[in-house]
């Protein structure tokens, strides 16, 4: 079938809903850490006309990879070769200009949060300069923190790992609260958290938004989860919040560690957030249930609109 045609069914056929009753998004934002930061990255400069902010515990710039695992470890993890920003942000508007990805115009002005760890060496602290540079060039508003002593990892109040620590399942406390920074960023401003998560949270199907109906074959796991707190419930306008985990972190590794205590469920509370949760999964090319950000399963397309597995996500997005 031509590429037109199925264009034009994707449009007609609208997305199967995550939640029972209608929910009004007013409002689409996108954080992750380290293989979910760079998803979390490619989803928002791919659809920028979507997210209107992006959040990010160590990860590097768009593209990094270019499609090939050696320069994603020696690039985009390490500082071992040149992962050369300035081809880099000319290919987005390259892109940009074929229609592959959303006018990168849409960048400015939107909040980009960055945070990277001084015992962080598995996504060095120059990778990570490299993403606050490109967002910067394009005009966004950038906060960058790398102040912190913190090891790769999704740093959270309700982390169970020491400040530190790089060990699973990537979640480090370091007595400070940067969910609240990240959002009170991205937001404008933020309400503090409830002392204890008490909206919904679900399992939704994620074999809905993969193609042909199996998520397992772009290396997505079959149930995803989404946090819908009461405030949101009732059709009133909330934000939405698309939060990413890393390597090894997906609930068929480590259950719902990641999506019970990234902090982020308590903000949500208090700050009408519904907050969607994709999950990745292991297979045999990614064998640590990583997100595609290097072009795994012959995927080539992988951090563009046509991209597999940012199909699905956007997928799950319009169908809140």
């Amino acid at each position: 079938m031509y590429p037109v045609a199925l264009a034009l069914i994707a449009a007609l056929v609208p997305a199967p809903s995550l939640h029972a009753d209608a929910l009004s998004i007013d409002g689409v934002y996108v954080a992750g850490v380290s293989s979910g930061g760079y998803m979390a990255d490619q989803l928002h400069v791919a659809h920028s006309q979507t997210f209107r902010g992006l959040g990010i515990f160590s990860a590097g710039p768009y593209h990094c990879a270019r499609g090939n695992l050696i320069s994603a470890e020696l690039a985009c993890m390490n500082d071992l070769q040149d992962d050369n920003p300035a081809q880099l942000e000319q290919l987005a508007r390259d892109r940009a200009a074929q229609g592959s990805i959303d006018d990168v115009a849409h960048l400015a002005g939107h909040p980009v949060w960055i945070y990277h760890g001084r015992n962080d060496s598995t996504v060095k602290e120059s990778v990570n300069d490299d993403l606050a540079g490109f967002y910067t060039d394009f005009g966004a508003d950038v906060a960058y923190r790398k102040d912190s002593d913190a090891g790769h990892a999704w740093v959270s109040p309700l982390g169970p790992n020491a400040c530190s620590a790089t060990a699973s399942p990537y979640l480090n406390d370091c007595g400070d609260d940067p969910q609240g920074a990240m959002l009170g960023h991205l937001y404008g401003s933020v309400e503090p958290p409830a002392a204890s998560a008490s909206g919904d949270l679900a399992t939704f199907d994620q074999n809905a938004y993969a193609p042909n109906g199996d998520a397992a074959s772009i290396s997505m796991s079959g149930t995803g989860y989404r946090y819908v707190p009461d405030a949101c419930a009732d059709g009133a306008g909330c934000r939405l919040l698309v939060a990413l985990h890393g390597c090894e972190q997906g609930a068929d590794t480590i259950g719902t560690t990641f999506v019970e205590k990234a902090h982020l469920n308590e903000y949500a509370d208090t700050n009408r957030t519904v907050v969607l949760y994709p999950q990745a999964t292991t297979s045999l090319d990614n064998p640590n249930g990583c997100w595609n950000w290097w072009g795994y399963g012959a995927d080539s397309t992988y951090d563009t609109h046509d991209g597999a597995q940012i199909r699905a996500i956007m997928g799950m997005v319009n169908g809140m």
